[in-house]
């Protein structure tokens, strides 16, 4: 039976104390591969906690890929530790570094936009009249290639204590908007590179490289994680991936197949992008891990945007660059000028300093988990609930309807376009010939209003 202390939790809750200390048992060895673990009841009476705390730490674990569940025989732990040998040749260690444009609908269930009410508006305001009063000379004065310090500190700071990544501010580059730092990462590593994209994956990401002169080659996507025979015959030098929270699937790579990609990179001198563009809206349990924090070889670079949890239109970005690339840039790059303003830096960097963007994120999550919860429950209630699944509905701001219906993809569009609801599907997100029947749509929730969820639902089941 798992006996630990609970007296040694410093401060963090009971169900991450236990995860924690878990997860420590799996990496150092001490549970083995294949170990049944205690059930939740007998874990919580041993422990004197609550079941909730148990199934909490448990569901974590399943998420990360640490256990995995089997069905009416319980919890066991996952097979890691070769892996975890084969990307660092450190056995069970890890090392941590410190309305549309197309018309009128009821609905738009393809994008997420930010109500007027969300924004904090007030508090915004308040930092840029202090900016304004307060640093008048130094917003005359252009800012570093790689974006002020105050916010690249404030960026570290933040990452470190909500991501786990420990980083010196020297080696992130602030820019306006991911499309900008992609470009930078292209001029880093090479046009002469072969970068590898996720199938199905974000269109968009395809066509930025091709535009920069870095076509990609697409590698399978299956249910967690890019196929690794497809990667490694395809010849890929760069590999791009959301492993947090895939989009379009919602899929999260578990911490096996993580190592294994971290494997993939050290064996040919290759990097890996991280993208991880909404991992603050993981709305059950804690964050996923960012592959970043587990990375002992500086094989991969980390980029995170705020127009997830503020705005689009704020469009700041910024990529965490390994230490030898972070030279480079300095040295080759370091030339551009910032291509955000000073202004625009400072007052972000004051909101994340005083403590105002953690709050922010507090709401939003609580906010996007009614709105999330509110479209659950009119989709369960339905009478048709058993002509559909929901599938991947705790992470990020979207999930994967999956409905029985003999209609092709593209006639599901059309029926829900002439009812005022715009949906995408899967198929849409795949590159080159796809299947038009799979049936899945992507529910994008976060510009759901509680006076549309329920039109938009009823909608929904009419076209089917």
């Amino acid at each position: 039976m798992l006996t630990y202390s609970f007296s040694e939790r410093k401060g963090e809750s009971l169900y991450e104390y236990l995860y924690s200390r878990i997860k420590e048992d799996i990496l150092s060895g001490r549970l083995k591969a294949g170990e049944k673990l205690p059930s939740k009841r007998s874990l919580a009476e041993n422990l004197s906690i609550s079941t909730i705390t148990v199934e909490t730490a448990y569901s974590q674990l399943v998420a990360e890929g640490y256990i995995y569940s089997r069905a009416r025989s319980g919890f066991f732990v996952a097979e890691i530790g070769e892996r975890l040998s084969a990307a660092t040749g450190k056995k069970s260690t890890v090392i941590s570094e410190i309305c549309t444009e197309e018309g009128r609908y009821v609905a738009d269930l393809t994008a997420n936009y930010t109500a007027k009410e969300s924004f904090p508006f007030l508090t915004w305001s308040r930092l840029m009249r202090e900016t304004l009063s307060e640093q008048c000379e130094e917003l005359l004065i252009s800012s570093p290639s790689q974006g002020i310090y105050e916010l690249r500190k404030a960026i570290a700071d933040y990452l470190f204590q909500f991501r786990g990544i420990s980083v010196s501010p020297d080696r992130i580059i602030v820019g306006a908007g991911t499309e900008y730092l992609y470009g930078i990462i292209i001029q880093l590593l090479g046009r002469d590179k072969r970068y590898a994209l996720e199938d199905p994956g974000y269109g968009k990401i395809g066509r930025i490289y091709s535009a920069n002169g870095a076509p990609g080659v697409h590698i399978p996507y299956e249910k967690d994680c890019v196929d690794l025979d497809a990667l490694y015959k395809s010849g890929a030098d760069v590999l791009h991936i959301s492993p947090s929270h895939h989009f379009p699937t919602g899929g999260v790579t578990p911490i096996g197949k993580r190592y294994e990609l971290l494997s993939w990179a050290k064996k040919i001198n290759g990097y890996i992008i991280e993208d991880d563009y909404d991992s603050e809206f993981r709305l059950s349990g804690r964050p996923v891990p960012p592959l970043q924090s587990i990375d002992s070889e500086g094989r991969v670079i980390y980029i995170n945007t705020f127009s997830k949890s503020l705005t689009p239109t704020i469009r700041i970005s910024y990529a965490v660059l390994p230490c030898e690339l972070s030279e480079k840039y300095r040295r080759e790059l370091g030339f551009y000028s910032c291509t955000v303003s000073t202004f625009e830096q400072t007052t972000l960097a004051r909101f994340i300093e005083r403590g105002c963007f953690e709050k922010h994120l507090n709401r939003m999550r609580t906010l996007y988990r009614a709105r999330r919860d509110a479209l659950l429950q009119c989709i369960k209630k339905h009478p048709h609930y058993d002509r559909v699944k929901i599938k991947e509905a705790d992470s990020g701001l979207h999930f994967i309807l999956e409905i029985a219906t003999d209609l092709s993809d593209s006639e599901l569009k059309i029926r829900a376009k002439e009812k005022g609801i715009k949906i995408s599907c899967l198929s849409d997100y795949y590159y080159g010939e796809k299947a038009d029947s799979q049936h899945k749509i992507v529910i994008n929730y976060s510009s759901l209003s509680e006076k549309n969820t329920e039109e938009a639902v009823e909608r929904l089941f009419e076209i089917i």
